[in-house]
């Protein structure tokens, strides 16, 4: 097998992987302990460390990348009305912040730092 397809496969695998825990992680941000955002603070941690062990394990950033998309379109597709009418994250009354409108900001500002993040693997040049 040569290696495109390889690194083509890792990517699909990788979106596939994102998408399916952001679809727990949509369903789960919900939750509440009293006025500790539990659910939201798991879902944020998981998915960075989701985001970390796809880079660390693949050793190159579009991987990582894939998984934040992939967890990305999730949110965006468990984020709108279903065709049955039923909404998990409903939409913030005006002027309120809920959970679901940080989840959402959440998602594509955590998978940018964590792909944007230099790689320690590679040597700095001295000067």
């Amino acid at each position: 097998m040569s290696s495109t397809l390889v690194r083509i496969a890792t990517w699909l695998m990788a979106a596939v992987i994102g998408f399916v825990y952001g679809v727990a992680a949509v369903i789960g941000q919900a939750a509440m302990w009293g006025v500790v955002p539990v659910g939201l603070l798991t879902a944020a941690i998981g998915l960075v460390a989701l985001l970390v062990a796809v880079r660390s394990l693949t050793g190159e950033r579009t991987s990582s990348l894939a998984a934040g998309v992939g967890a990305l379109i999730a949110t965006v597709v468990l984020s709108g009305r279903g065709p049955g009418g039923s909404v998990v994250v409903p939409a913030a009354s005006e002027g309120e912040i809920t959970t679901g409108v940080i989840w959402t900001f959440a998602v594509p500002l955590l998978a940018a730092l964590i792909v944007a993040w230099p790689s320690a693997s590679t040597p700095r040049p001295k000067n």
